[in-house]
């Protein structure tokens, strides 16, 4: 299939970019950049520099490049960002979501897989969760997604497209050739921030919040490695191209690590003593956040290959100890 991936210069999409092609997929990447680099991007992709907002730029795509399916990777996912500017979000995530279906629509394309996230769900009612719970977000950047969601299977029951949402938990790691990572500005996620101490970038690994009902008392997550995502997304792919109906799936190990844990593993992966410092809650962190994915197992034949926390951490740091400051260029 030739598939466009959509944000393929992203951390997540690119790494997808790269299974696909190991795959044997054609892939046409599409991104402004503003937050992926084009150095992420396979050389055996093709690649379109653009917003996924502008029309023209998408109908150009189409018209040349005879799209089968879209991965839509393209959106703004720093959670508190999006407490603090809500129509940045609205605005890029949905404004794109909304352009790319018209394009599809427009040009015959009727099948996208869609990365979603576990912030759909907010707090959550029972661990593991499963993608029957409710869905409240308590900030706008997981409201965006839902949102999007929603948007999606409007346009399948007006159009005939089809969709997959994967409603993914802690992506990290890095592909197991050291070449692409993981490269935020700022960083938020846990590990890259804790593998900053041992890069001499930080003193120390705050650990916000030591009092929640969890066996340390910090917060616990479910920690999917990168080329995990990647892999559930080609299968996501294949069974819509096989004709399989929309629908929803979680993607996680389905166990959860305790900040405590992970930086206690990042000592033993590293060999340094990483310092932390005890900080006060952040608002909006649920105490235990650990998926079901046994939908994924069962009706895409999904898999996690990479799911030990030392390998996943491991991974990081061999990309992390050799571009401490990520990509060279944009």
């Amino acid at each position: 299939m030739r598939i466009l991936v959509a944000g393929g210069a992203g951390y997540i999409g690119s790494h997808t970019a790269l299974e696909l092609i190991k795959a044997g997929h054609e892939v046409v990447v599409a991104d402004n950049l503003a937050t992926g680099y084009r150095s992420a991007v396979p050389s055996q992709a093709k690649f379109y520099e653009g917003d996924l907002r502008d029309p023209d730029f998408l109908d150009d795509i189409f018209l040349n490049e005879s799209i089968d399916a879209v991965i839509h990777f393209a959106a703004y996912s720093l959670v508190g960002e999006s407490v603090i500017n809500p129509l940045k979000y609205y605005d890029n995530n949905l404004g794109g979501a909304k352009v790319l279906l018209e394009a599809m629509v427009k040009n015959g394309v009727d099948k996208i897989v869609f990365s979603s996230t576990a912030a759909t769900y907010g707090d959550p009612e029972n661990i593991p969760i499963l993608e029957t719970d409710r869905t409240e977000p308590i900030n706008p950047y997981g409201e965006t997604k839902l949102a999007m969601e929603k948007m999606f299977r409007w346009t399948s029951l007006a159009h005939g497209l089809r969709y997959v949402s994967l409603r993914y938990f802690n992506a990290c790691g890095a592909d197991e050739s050291g070449t692409i990572g993981e490269a935020h500005n700022p960083e938020s996620h846990l590990i890259p921030l804790i593998l900053q101490v041992p890069l001499g970038k930080r003193e120390a690994i705050s650990v916000f919040g030591s009092d929640y009902d969890t066996d340390d008392g910090t917060c616990v997550r479910d920690y999917i490695h990168v080329t995990d995502l990647a892999q559930a997304h080609i299968l996501a792919v294949e069974y819509l191209n096989n004709g399989g109906q929309s629908d929803i799936f979680n993607l996680g190990n389905g166990v959860g690590y305790s900040v405590r844990e992970v930086i206690e593993t990042a000592r033993k992966v590293t060999g340094h003593a990483i310092p932390h410092v005890d900080a006060a809650r952040r608002p909006g962190d649920p105490a235990r956040l650990v998926a079901s994915s046994e939908k994924a197992k069962k009706i895409l034949g999904w898999k996690p290959e990479h799911d030990s926390l030392e390998e996943i951490i491991s991974s990081a740091w061999k990309w992390h100890s050799t571009h401490p400051d990520g990509y060279a260029e944009k």
